[in-house]
């Protein structure tokens, strides 16, 4: 005959599933086991299962804001191969994981060739800003102009700026030669102008600086938007070869 349920143990389950504590509920048989061992004080035990719940929900709420931000991958600031990239100061990045840009809603733009570490890098950073609580978004530019270009149809321009200012970090990936529309051009200094001083915005390019008049058209419009994206901004230079090349 198959052994009974006690009904306390029954009515510890609905309980656990009515306070949404589901840490709790999946380890609470193995930890009534131990404590019936070791026989921790009431407060040490109690302690110990909200601390597990409170870990589970803090590791299930940066899930949540990694899956919103659309990180495509996970890179990490702690293996990042700066003996290969000797053009970077490992100091210098690591400062930077600090996040202080992001409180002080500074901009990062790191400028190099393809494959010596930018999306790499920018990416890693906004990592650190999703596990440390901050909303951030990761997008290609190509794909941001596209949604520009989309939203013109439907006048939902303004909605879709509207979602982009108001996330702590904004990672705009892969900055380039792209042909672009006036409106595209407007509504992206539209964005960067309602992020100024305001939230953090993390660039990467294969273009310095003066090369952007070339693709954003309007010169005193660029020159008004780099004049905000530059005067609260850090930028990396990355001079180095591919790291995807072989080594040796």
């Amino acid at each position: 005959m198959a052994q009974k349920t006690p009904p306390e143990t029954d009515e510890l389950d609905q309980l656990l599933i009515s306070l949404k504590l589901p840490r709790i509920r999946e380890i609470i048989g193995r930890e009534l086991e131990t404590a019936t061992k070791s026989q921790p004080s009431y407060s040490a035990f109690v302690a110990r299962l909200l601390r597990e719940e409170l870990q589970d929900r803090q590791r299930r709420s940066v899930e949540y804001r990694i899956k919103q931000a659309r990180l495509p991958e996970r890179w990490s600031i702690e293996t990042f191969p700066f003996k290969r990239q000797t053009s970077l100061r490992a100091s210098a990045i690591r400062e930077l994981a600090g996040l202080d840009f992001v409180t002080r809603a500074a901009n990062l733009v790191f400028i190099g060739d393809t494959g010596v570490g930018k999306t790499g890098l920018a990416s890693a950073l906004l990592l650190k800003a999703l596990e440390n609580g901050y909303r951030g978004f990761f997008i290609k530019a190509q794909d941001l102009f596209d949604e520009v270009y989309a939203s013109l149809a439907d006048r939902s321009t303004r909605r879709l700026i509207n979602r982009l200012a108001r996330v702590d970090v904004l990672l705009i990936d892969e900055m380039g030669y792209l042909n672009l529309r006036p409106e595209q051009s407007n509504a992206f200094f539209k964005l960067m102008d309602e992020r100024y001083k305001k939230r953090a915005t993390v660039i990467t390019t294969n273009l310095d600086y003066p090369k952007w008049y070339d693709f954003l058209g309007k010169k005193e419009m660029v020159k008004a938007l780099l004049d905000r994206l530059r005067h609260h901004c850090t930028t990396i230079r990355i001079d180095g070869k591919s790291l995807r090349d072989p080594e040796g």
